[in-house]
């Protein structure tokens, strides 16, 4: 059995060594079979290289040689381009030289004619100094006296000229601009008549009988007092029958002083708390007709989208006066004029009406805040958000500021002509008489003027001028200049009309 065990190793151990054997020869081969493949693969790769060389070199030699043809071919073109410029710039060199040669012939000639005019002047001055000379001997005068009289001749003719020429425009343009501004007033106030009422400073409240003031006064005068502390008025009682008068400058508190004094009156109960409730509740009744009448003022004018408290200040006006007029209903009458006016010249009526309406808005509080109704009235407008045309216009209207706009004109002659309408405004004896003597006071002061006539209620002033110091030219100068001075001297409503007159007589006798 071991023999036969031995037997089957030792033939397993030939059998492996045979199959070794076997497969190393045929690895060895294979491995030669490839060697031999990698050698052939690398000589046809070397082939191709240097084939792909060749191919290059042959390219790269092929590329250079047409490089160097194109630049060649450029080089040559550049060339001839310089060429052909060196040949323009010797031909402008020639021409520059050639101009330069004639204009220095033409500098010669120039010097030669400029030598020959110095010389020629020269010559002129001393003849023009001889015949001076012999002028002089031969006038009498110098030659500084004979220039004066002959500004002074030429002066007198211009001026001569000039006023007849002034006057025959001022006659024109005044004839056609009169004519124009007729037709365009006369329509506005046809189209619109307001009605005037003449107010005061000062409110009567009518009394039942004599023995209501005993009652108005109180005990030590306690009723009275409390009255004028609650509204700030001030009672007067005296030897009037059967009426108490009120006076205060705030038209508003007098207005609240007499609603009240009417209901005590009425209720017959007076003592300071009565009296306090009285007007409490007269207050609150004038509040709402300022409100109502400032908001029926934008409606009759057709006036949209005002603040309220600018509506309010309207109402405020109801009760303001200047010169006697009431100032709310003079406001409404220059809206609808100047909308009217506006709408004839084709600008805005909207605005017109707008500035007019709120032109004198600054006079509803100038009792209670500082400065003139005018600038009041830009700080309260521009305050409530207006537009700056509406400020403008409102602001011009008595020629404080510059007008910015046809509409702000309008606004100040639509202001003048409700002011200066008959009846509408009216003034103390003693204002009226003293502005009638500054009047003509500015007249008679002025040079030329012989004597002068305040007429027509101080609206024009006639002016004898001195026959023998101004004539008939000067008369045009004279008028202007009393003008200005008016203007700058003298506060007025409207317009003051200057006529100056100038009358000539001869005289003669029969013998």
């Amino acid at each position: 059995m071991m023999i036969y065990i031995l037997d089957s190793v030792v033939a397993l151990i030939v059998g492996v060594l045979i199959g070794y054997i076997l497969n190393k020869s045929r690895s060895e081969k294979r491995i030669g079979n490839a060697e031999q493949t990698a050698k052939n693969m690398i000589l046809d790769a070397e082939r191709q290289v240097e084939a792909l060389k060749k191919e290059q070199i042959i390219d790269a030699k092929e590329e250079a040689h047409r490089i160097k043809k194109e630049t060649d071919d450029e080089v040559r073109e550049r060339r001839s381009e310089v060429q052909k410029a060196e040949r323009r710039l010797i031909q402008k060199e020639e021409s520059l030289d050639k101009k330069i040669e004639n204009i220095e012939n033409k500098e010669e000639n120039i010097s030669r004619k400029e030598r020959a005019i110095i010389a020629k002047e020269k010559t002129l001055d001393d003849q023009i100094q001889r015949q001076n000379e012999e002028l002089e001997k031969i006038s009498g005068y110098t030659k500084d006296e004979a220039k004066q009289i002959l500004l002074e001749n030429v002066e007198k003719e211009i001026r001569t000229e000039t006023g007849v020429l002034i006057r025959e425009l001022e006659a024109e343009a005044r004839e056609k601009a009169e004519r124009k501004a007729k037709e365009i007033i006369t329509g506005a106030i046809q189209r619109y008549a307001a009605d005037h009422v003449a107010e005061t400073t000062v409110s009567v409240v009518p009394l039942p009988n004599d023995e209501m003031k005993g009652r108005i006064i109180g005990r030590e005068g306690r009723n009275i007092r409390a009255i004028e502390t609650m509204t700030g008025i001030d009672l007067i009682i005296d030897d009037t029958p059967e009426a108490v008068v009120l006076s205060g400058f705030d038209p508003v508190k007098r207005e609240v002083a007499r609603l009240s004094l009417e209901k005590l009156i009425l209720d017959g109960r007076i003592h300071p708390a009565r009296i306090e409730e009285m007007v409490h509740k007269s207050e609150k009744e004038v509040a709402n007709i300022i409100k109502e009448e400032g908001e029926q003022a934008t409606f009759e004018v057709g006036v949209h989208n005002l603040h309220p408290e600018l509506v309010k200040l309207l109402g405020r006006l109801k009760y303001r006066t200047s010169y006697g007029q009431n100032v709310l209903k003079h406001s409404v009458e220059v809206a609808h004029l100047a909308g009217l006016m506006a709408g004839e010249l084709g600008l805005d009526p909207k605005l017109a009406k707008r500035a007019g309406l709120l032109h004198d808005i600054g006079k509803a509080i100038d009792h209670e805040v500082e400065g003139t109704h005018v600038d009041i009235g830009i700080d309260l407008l521009r305050k409530y958000k207006e537009t700056d045309a509406v400020v403008d216009a409102m602001a011009s209207h008595h020629g404080d500021y510059e007008p910015k706009s046809l509409e702000a004109v309008l606004i100040a002659a639509a202001d003048a002509l409700s002011a200066a309408r008959p009846g509408a405004r009216r003034e103390t004896l003693e204002t009226y008489i003293k502005r009638l003597q500054k009047l003509e006071a500015i007249a008679n002061t002025t040079k030329g003027v012989e004597r002068s006539y305040a007429i027509q209620a101080g609206r024009e002033i006639r002016i004898v001028a001195k026959p023998d110091e101004v004539n008939d030219q000067d008369i045009v100068f004279l008028a202007r200049e009393i003008s200005k001075k008016i203007e700058s001297e003298l506060e007025y409503p409207g317009q003051i009309k200057v006529n100056v007159l100038r009358e000539t007589r001869a005289i003669d006798y029969a013998k």
